[in-house]
C-alpha cells in the first residue's frame, strides 16, 4: 500500500486553529479530532492533488453496491478482480493516484456504485454513507469532498453526530469509537490503539 505523504496544498489544507475551533463547536477535545484525522490517511492528508481528495477504492464495497442496484456483479468480474470481489481484500489496494485508475474503472461499470464505494478525504468517509453527511446524493458528496480538507472535516462531523459518535470522542472510548467507524475488523488492524497513541501525541500540540 501506498505510504507517501503528499505536499500541502495552499488554501485547501486544514488548520490545526479550524480543528480547535470545530471541536470546540461540538464540546469535544481537539485531541480527539485531530487523532482520528491523523489514524484515518496516517498523515498523508486529505488530497493527493489539488481537486483529488484522497481515497481507497474498496472493491468488496464495490460488489454489494452492484448487488443494491440490482447489477449481478459476476457479469463483470471477469479481468476485474482487483477492484470487483466479494470480500475484503488489503492486498488489493494501489494507494495514491492509482486508487483513481482503480475508481475510473469501476466507473465504467457503474458511476454511482464506484464512488460509494471509496472511502473519501482526511476522514476516509465512505461514499455509501453520504446521507449520514447530510448530502442528499453521491455526486454531490464527491464535490464536496473536493474542496477542501474544511469541507472533509466539516461532513465528517455531519457523519459523527447522525451516527452517535461524538459521545465515544468526547469519553476517548476509543474501542467503541473504533468499532462503529471502522466496522468489525478494527481490532485486527490494531485501530484502537492507533488513536489511542495518535491522541497522546495530540493533547500535546493543542496543550
Amino acid at each position: 500500500m501506498n505510504t507517501t505523504k503528499y505536499p500541502q496544498i495552499p488554501g485547501i489544507t486544514l488548520t490545526n486553529t479550524e480543528i480547535l475551533l470545530v471541536a470546540k463547536s461540538i464540546n469535544i477535545p481537539p485531541a480527539a479530532l485531530k487523532a482520528v484525522q491523523v489514524v484515518e490517511t496516517a498523515g498523508r492528508g486529505g488530497f493527493i492533488a489539488p481537486g483529488k481528495p484522497t481515497i481507497l477504492f474498496e472493491g468488496h464495497i464495490f460488489w454489494k453496491q452492484l448487488l443494491i442496484r440490482k447489477i449481478n456483479p459476476m457479469q463483470h468480474a471477469n479481468g476485474n478482480a482487483d477492484i470487483l470481489y466479494p470480500k475484503w481484500d488489503r492486498s488489493k489496494y494501489q494507494g495514491g493516484q492509482n486508487e483513481y485508475a482503480r475508481l475510473k474503472r469501476a466507473c465504467s461499470i457503474n458511476e454511482e456504485a464506484a464512488y460509494s464505494s471509496a472511502s473519501w478525504g482526511l476522514f476516509q468517509i465512505m461514499g455509501f454513507n453520504h446521507s449520514q453527511c447530510g448530502i442528499a446524493n453521491i455526486h454531490e458528496f464527491v464535490k464536496l469532498m473536493a474542496e477542501s480538507e474544511y469541507q472533509q472535516l466539516k461532513l465528517t462531523v455531519a457523519f459523527l453526530k447522525n451516527n452517535n459518535l461524538l459521545a465515544p470522542l468526547r469519553q476517548c472510548n476509543w474501542s467503541h469509537f473504533a468499532q462503529a467507524y471502522n466496522g468489525a475488523g478494527y481490532a485486527q488492524n490494531h485501530y484502537a490503539e492507533k488513536l489511542s497513541e495518535a491522541y497522546k501525541k495530540a493533547v500535546e500540540l493543542f496543550g
